[in-house]
């Protein structure tokens, strides 16, 4: 299971906490391997963001779509994490921080 803490952020002040990391699960399986809204549109994305409470595969806020974030406003699942290859980090919504994988259960 991958224990998720604030990465430290230079632009924005020190301290902020992310309580969606330190009580997330363990990682759900993805429910696909593309966005599956953009692929009904014809597109194939590849900046992927996985949804850390449910598996929803959707694409990030730069793509035309903005699927993983539409995501989030019509659940309120918080944490996604990058699936593109190399990338490891998460990104809570509802805090705007920024994750990185930590070993232990750290201030979050």
């Amino acid at each position: 299971m991958t224990v998720w803490r604030v990465r430290p952020d230079g632009g924005r002040p020190q301290g902020r906490a992310c309580p969606h990391a330190a009580a997330a699960g363990p990682e759900p399986a993805p429910l696909s391997g593309a966005c599956l809204d953009c692929v009904a549109r014809g597109r194939h994305e590849r900046r992927l963001r996985l949804c850390l409470t449910c598996g929803h595969v959707g694409c990030s806020e730069s793509s035309p779509g903005a699927h993983a974030s539409a995501h989030y406003e019509s659940t309120g699942h918080p944490l996604v994490r990058s699936m593109e290859p190399g990338h490891q980090w998460a990104w809570c919504y509802a805090d705007e921080l920024f994750l990185e994988p930590g070993g232990g259960r750290g201030p979050a």
